[in-house]
């Protein structure tokens, strides 16, 4: 891959990660609950997703679910349904008080790393426009006289590191000062239901914009 093709990947890259969207409310959310350092585990499993979405398409499975309305449907009917699974279990949590790694006094309770993972993981993964997306994005940067393993691997490679930059640079930062507000029930009850809302919302756009 040419460097000129590769700085329009990278811009392609930064933009599409920018774009918020139900990976950088999930981002957010961990980022609140459980600390800005462990929020990366979340931000692993989405990574993961996009790993699958790339190779998704590149084995051509992607032209098979973006030319199937009914395999379109399940998997876009499945992400909005988990996402207001998300939303309804965030907004019912009930607040509670335990040490925490960023502040020793008050924080929410430690989910497990591997939960945050898996979490991720389906929040990105059910996406069916993703993999549409994928599908019309990565042509763009694929030359076909070329060999097509270092190409994807490039892709790969350049997608996630600057997702991750991004998700832990700036999503996961930006709520930091948010964070005093889960010291108190009240706090952590205006949080669950606002990020609860805004996973129901994506859900939604998910489920209705065609």
């Amino acid at each position: 891959m040419s460097s000129a093709l590769w700085s329009a990947l990278l811009a392609a890259c930064i933009v599409i990660s920018f774009t918020p969207g139900a990976g950088a409310i999930n981002t957010m959310s961990n980022a609140l609950s459980q600390g800005w350092r462990r929020s990366i585990w979340g931000i692993i499993g989405q990574q993961i997703a996009l790993i699958i979405h790339v190779i998704i398409v590149a084995a051509g499975v992607g032209l098979l679910v973006s030319r199937s309305e009914l395999l379109f449907n399940i998997i876009r009917y499945a992400g909005a349904a988990y996402l207001v699974y998300l939303g309804i279990r965030l907004i019912l949590t009930t607040p509670t008080f335990t040490p925490g790694d960023d502040d020793p006094s008050t924080a929410a309770p430690r989910e497990g790393r591997w939960s945050m993972v898996r979490r991720g993981l389906w929040v990105n993964l059910l996406n069916p426009k993703a993999i549409v997306f994928f599908l019309a994005f990565i042509p763009q940067f694929v030359r076909l006289d070329e060999p097509q393993l270092p190409q994807y691997l490039t892709i790969i490679a350049t997608t996630i590191v600057v997702d991750i930059v991004v998700m832990w640079g700036f999503f996961a930062t930006a709520a930091r000062p948010f964070r005093r507000l889960t010291r108190s029930a009240r706090g952590q009850r205006v949080l669950n239901t606002v990020f609860g809302c805004l996973f129901i919302l994506v859900a939604a756009l998910l489920a209705l914009v065609h």
